[in-house]
């Protein structure tokens, strides 16, 4: 269902932006609406991020005793994990669309855009090591892939 309603939000947006006049396409208020689509990757991506913090929090020694808190981050978790590949994708969409509208605007070599180029690179495999992953066939590459996705992409985001 999810994969249904994401290919629909990107075919939309798409289509909406390649009928866009020119001069639209290189103004103000076009550079927020992309950046707005990557804006909203982010919060998906964040939420994607989400799960893997609160595992990791869940093994903190200081917590062992704490089940109340325990409990509470457990039923956290398992929301997490079960929204844990819905927002990725969902997340992935609204990135397709930010670069094809970044890329209709002008690409420039600057800092920014380029480590956003990076960042798209190496996200390209952590989708395919998510179905490794899915499938058991996949050890540490999916968790390796998008730490390293996560660190260039708060880099893109943030600086």
């Amino acid at each position: 269902m999810v994969n249904h309603c994401v290919a629909l939000i990107v075919f939309w947006e798409l289509k909406g932006l390649l009928q866009l006049p020119l001069t639209t396409l290189h103004s103000r208020q076009f550079e927020h609406t992309f950046k707005d689509f990557g804006s909203i990757a982010r919060i998906a991506l964040f939420f994607v991020l989400a799960y893997y913090v609160l595992l990791r929090v869940m093994r903190l020694r200081m917590l062992k005793g704490q089940v109340e808190v325990k409990k509470w981050l457990a039923i956290l978790l398992r929301f997490a994990r079960k929204w844990h590949t819905p927002a990725a994708i969902i997340a992935i969409a609204f990135i397709i669309v930010h670069t094809v509208a970044v890329f209709m605007h002008g690409f420039k070599f600057d800092f920014n855009n380029i480590s956003g180029l990076l960042s798209l690179l190496v996200l390209l495999p952590v989708p395919i090591s998510g179905l490794f992953r899915y499938q058991r066939m996949d050890r540490k590459w999916h968790l390796r892939s998008g730490v390293s996705f996560a660190i260039l992409f708060i880099i893109h985001s943030f600086l």
